[in-house]
């Protein structure tokens, strides 16, 4: 094999891997819960992609437009919680 073919392997596999470890899964969504503190649910579901803060309440997202979580925080707890097209 030469070796521009060892490392188009090599990148697949690595695209591929991280594919697979995604943490926005239905299972670590059901385990978000009212009152869960922020550390925990980014320990859950990774850093969220945005967040933003308006008079007190952070909202975040986690994913893109094909599949995503969406959290409100009040006081660094969770207040509510949507998913969109999770498997």
């Amino acid at each position: 094999m030469n070796h521009m073919k060892i490392r188009s392997l090599i990148g697949l596999a690595l695209f591929l891997a991280l594919l697979g470890c995604s943490r926005l899964t239905v299972e670590n969504y059901n385990k978000i819960a009212v009152g869960m503190p922020y550390d925990e649910v980014v320990q859950l579901i990774g850093k969220p992609a945005k967040c933003d803060d308006l008079m007190g309440l952070r909202s975040c997202a986690w994913g893109d437009e094909a599949r995503s979580v969406h959290v409100s925080f009040v006081d660094s707890k969770v207040l509510l919680f949507a998913s969109n097209n999770l498997k």
